[in-house]
């Protein structure tokens, strides 16, 4: 792609009908840019009424209007049922709890979409992501957006990083609330429109009704950490680690009326594992091992990292330390973890820098947890 010493270079801008997306066309305009706008619909079955990609699209070419920019329309449901919806149902059969957004940005938004761009002309691709890129010392690097309450860094982690000198967030050094601002001042039709929340591209759904359509309802028993019987679950799937909310346990004999979480899925059996309690040590972790890691600047020195891990979008950074073993990661957490999930991603950090990340594969106890679970005569796989 051209250098940004190039007059006017030609910017294309994954725009979703939203206003970051928007407001990111805005300030590449204003920036000197040319600009032109490029939608993605990804998902095809819309029978219920749940996706509004049609809604979304017509957003999108409201702002272009305004902006007096060209939109390009494209579809690439085909590449997301294969690189993402595919994986996202996989895991869940296997009783995980998958991240798509993760999937959907490397190998959709920062893969087709970012190809299909460069043959529009594009040398450069923005989208309304907080996040921002750096060139340093002859190094480029992922770092957190600067609004903590919005960082996108954690869903941006697995892009390959040849990509980074191709990219452009314009929204990474702002806030929400300032965005918000910059498009009702701007008379973007979008200025007060809600942020998404449902799955990548899919839409927001009732999420249970929605994967039983694809896979069957296997209903089986509900049980403490010593085998006691106390309700029926639906399917290990449709729940996952530290749950509270939807499992319909109450009025137990013989127990408290402390809150019931999920603690483990004990798919052999087709059993759902419950405590009562936030504070029960099942629920906790004292680190975790993940599949292989995607590394976007790595930092190890020997095999072995002291640095920050998430574990779930919106945790605060966890100290610890990271040792590649076994093809993957080894995660040791300075302070036990709550709900390490199987399925999502540790995301590192070191300060503001993603150093990349991968997929959990199992939580681990630590001494301290696997004493207090020997003390309720417990001994569950995690």
């Amino acid at each position: 792609m051209a250098s940004m010493t190039s007059p006017r270079p030609l910017v294309i801008v994954a725009l979703s009908g939203g206003v970051d997306s928007a407001v990111a066309a805005l300030l590449l305009k204003e920036q000197g840019f040319r600009v032109q706008a490029l939608f993605m619909s990804n998902w095809d079955e819309d029978e219920d009424g749940y996706c509004k990609t049609a809604e979304d699209y017509q957003d999108a070419r409201r702002v272009c209007d305004v902006l007096e920019i060209p939109l390009h329309k494209v579809s690439f449901a085909a590449e997301y049922r294969q690189r993402v919806f595919d994986d996202f149902l996989t895991q869940y059969r296997a009783g995980r709890t998958p991240n798509p957004d993760v999937l959907c940005n490397r190998e959709i938004k920062f893969g087709v979409c970012l190809d299909y761009a460069r043959r529009l002309g594009g040398e450069y691709f923005a989208t309304g992501h907080y996040a921002r890129v750096s060139h340093e010392r002859d190094r480029w690097r992922l770092l957190k957006g600067c609004d903590p309450a919005k960082d996108q860094s954690y869903f941006l982690h697995s892009i390959d990083r040849v990509v980074l000198p191709q990219v452009l967030f314009p929204l990474g050094h702002l806030t929400k609330p300032v965005v918000r601002q910059i498009a009702r001042a701007t008379v973007l039709p979008v200025f007060d429109k809600k942020d998404s929340t449902g799955i990548c591209f899919i839409g927001e759904r009732p999420f249970q009704q929605f994967l039983s359509r694809y896979l069957p309802a296997q209903p089986g028993d509900m049980e403490t950490p010593t085998g006691e019987v106390v309700g029926r679950h639906q399917g290990l799937m449709y729940y996952t680690f530290g749950q509270r909310q939807g499992l319909g346990i109450g009025g137990v004999a013989g127990t408290d009326e402390a809150a019931w979480y999920v603690a483990r899925k004990d798919l052999a059996r087709n059993v759902l594992v419950v405590v009562q309690g936030d504070d029960h040590p099942l629920l906790y972790a004292g680190g975790l091992r993940t599949g292989p890691v995607h590394w976007l600047s790595s930092q190890l020195h020997g095999g072995r990292l002291s640095c920050w891990v998430k574990t779930r979008y919106r945790q605060k950074d966890q100290a610890c330390t990271v040792e590649l073993i076994d093809g993957g990661a080894r995660v040791t957490f300075e302070s036990p973890q709550r709900s390490v999930t199987p399925g999502q991603f540790a995301v590192f950090y070191d300060g503001e820098e993603c150093l990349g990340g991968g997929v959990i594969e199992a939580a681990l106890e630590s001494r301290a947890l696997a004493a207090a679970s020997r003390a309720l005569s417990v001994s569950m796989p995690i």
